[in-house]
């Protein structure tokens, strides 16, 4: 039944104080209570009737509003037995929630009130009960364990005709039956159902887009790390998936509504299955990073990292090149708010951000190991590394790995509309490093290039190393750590193979330097033939992936050698 079907009865002694905008919201239950928070009896979609018992002063108004908003409930009707008119406290927390309240009649008793909602949610039921029930259970011996969220929305749209997608926040399509949403939709959607989240709006939302209707369902994780139902939505607006369904749900029966709600469940259960998969990669980044930031010995680090690699390249020959990208999710608080703990936040939002926006399904981030610290979401992103090459025709390799100004590109609007007004999502990328010498400075430019990021206006933003100009280095306030972030980019590659090949590239280096760039001039000084000097010079470039026919080049291996 819908809440204004209780209008319409004068026998419930019922009057409207707000929420006139929401009175097509369907009601599937009803529940007594005077309990603080009585989240663990809700399920959504009750008519909650309080005699305002739990109110002890105006301060508590907010908290329980805020808990019946979050569990899904259909409206509050309060009585004025206890107190007389409604406490103002009461409405405006209701208003500021968009929770529909109603004052109950003194002389009207709660029992009345719920013997009428359950006549009529169970006489509304009773045609359609008897399918919704072989539904549900189709889907259950259908879900997760038979094929994943596929074969669910393939059932859909073989029994109700309905096209659904599951899709991230970011709008990447998680799973679908038959065609795929074009990306620039599924984006639009995603961000019209972050916004709607935002602002309180009860799901399913429902919007017209080239001319199709259609119907989005959160998708809550429901898992051991599951948020409670009072804790603050930003915890958990940008990891939830949705559900959206080419249809309009708002003439739908309470049997449809139920059947969709079932489906969302279901694809939670998958949800949480996958991210429990993703403990391992999780628990490795960690311990990467643990042994980065304490300063542990090289050698123990890189054991760590032959660790990693099969798990996340499975079949890799060689040893991955590695990048590192941090970022970082901060909310604006306001008076009275409590902190919202952004460490998890971020590493959820940062697996979603370094999957290619055009790969379809989880499984994708299955190569994504993302650790965090405090507030910051470090991810340890591998790159195979490609064959050097064996003569100087070859020429510099092009450059490995994510580039900053490119990866927030196509989901910065979904995005924003989910940090609204009071939100930021910064994120720094380093350069790729090939040795677990090269770590702690791609850590350190990665957080520097972060900071130069968060000094940007816009809600989403990004910067990556290559925006850490040379000259930037000899400004006083640039750390120290970036300094060596900088030289050991640069340098370590090639100490490296030095140490493996005995090649004295280093040495060339400096040599070709100091004889601005002179093959001829160079070659004798070090009593080489001029295409072996060659031969080396492409060695340090397809290391480096630098050209040293460049002047910017050239100086910033100046400057590398000077200060290391």
């Amino acid at each position: 039944m819908r809440l204004r079907a209780l209008l319409e009865n004068d026998a419930l002694g019922l009057r409207l104080l707000g929420g006139e905008d929401e009175l097509d919201r369907t009601v599937r239950g009803v529940m007594t209570t005077d309990l603080k928070d009585p989240s663990r009896y809700l399920s959504g979609g009750e008519l909650v009737l309080t005699g305002l018992a739990w109110r002890a002063e105006p301060a508590d108004a907010e908290p329980f509003v805020r808990i019946l908003a979050s569990a899904g409930v259909a409206a509050l009707a309060a009585g004025e037995a206890e107190l007389g008119d409604i406490p103002d406290d009461l409405v405006e927390a209701c208003l500021r929630h968009r929770l529909p309240l109603f004052a109950v009649n003194e002389s009207v008793a709660f029992a009345t009130i719920t013997e009428h909602v359950v006549r009529q949610v169970s006489g509304e039921r009773a045609g359609d009960l008897a399918a919704v029930v072989d539904r549900h259970r189709r889907l259950m011996t259908s879900g997760p364990a038979g094929g994943g969220p596929e074969v669910v929305l393939d059932l859909l749209g073989s029994d109700l005709d309905l096209r659904a997608w599951v899709l991230s926040p970011t709008g990447r399509q998680i799973a679908g039956a038959g065609e795929p949403l074009e990306a620039g939709l599924a984006a639009t959607l995603a961000g019209e159902h972050l916004a709607a989240t935002r602002t309180g709006r009860r799901g399913p939302h429902r919007l017209n887009l080239a001319g199709s209707t259609y119907s989005l369902f959160p998708i809550r994780n429901t898992g051991r790390g599951a948020a409670p139902a009072s804790r603050d939505v930003r915890e958990t607006v940008l990891s939830d998936w949705l559900l959206a369904v080419e249809a309009d749900a708002g003439d739908w029966p309470a049997a449809r509504l139920d059947l969709l709600q079932g489906v969302t469940q279901l694809i939670a259960v998958e949800r949480d299955r996958r991210d429990a998969a993703r403990t391992v990669r999780r628990r490795l980044a960690q311990e990467v990073l643990e042994l980065v930031q304490t300063g542990a010995a090289p050698a123990e680090i890189a054991a760590r990292l032959r660790v990693a690699a099969p798990v996340l390249l499975p079949g890799l020959g060689t040893a991955p090149h590695w990048q590192v990208v941090v970022a970082r999710v901060e909310w604006e608080q306001e008076a009275g708010q409590g902190a919202v703990d952004t460490g998890p936040v971020a590493q959820a939002l940062l697996e979603e951000v370094l999957v290619d926006p055009a790969t379809v399904g989880a499984e994708s981030a299955d190569r994504i190991a993302v650790a965090h610290s405090g507030d910051e979401a470090i991810a340890l992103v591998p790159l195979a590394a490609g064959p050097l090459p064996d003569s100087e025709d070859e020429g510099p390799a092009p450059a490995l790995g994510l580039h900053a100004d490119a990866l927030l590109a196509s989901v910065r609007a979904p995005l924003s509309s989910g940090l609204a007004d009071d939100g930021r999502l910064t994120l720094g990328v380093s350069a790729a490093v090939h040795s677990a010498e090269g770590l702690r400075g791609a850590l350190e430019e990665a957080r520097h290039a972060r900071r130069v990021a968060a000094a940007r206006p816009g809600r989403v933003c990004a910067a990556g190393h290559h925006e850490l100009a040379s000259h930037v280095l000899l400004l006083p306030f640039v750390p120290d750590d970036v300094r060596r972030a900088f030289t050991a980019r640069l340098l370590d590659p090639l100490r490296d193979y030095d140490r493996r090949h005995r090649a004295e590239l280093i040495p060339t280096l400096e040599a070709f330097l100091d004889c601005d760039g002179s093959w001829t001039r160079c070659a004798t000084r070090l009593h080489l033939h001029v295409n072996t000097l060659r031969y080396r010079v492409g060695r340090i470039e397809q290391l480096t992936g630098r050209d040293l026919s460049r002047l910017e080049d050239k100086l910033d291996f100046f400057l590398a050698l000077r200060m290391s």
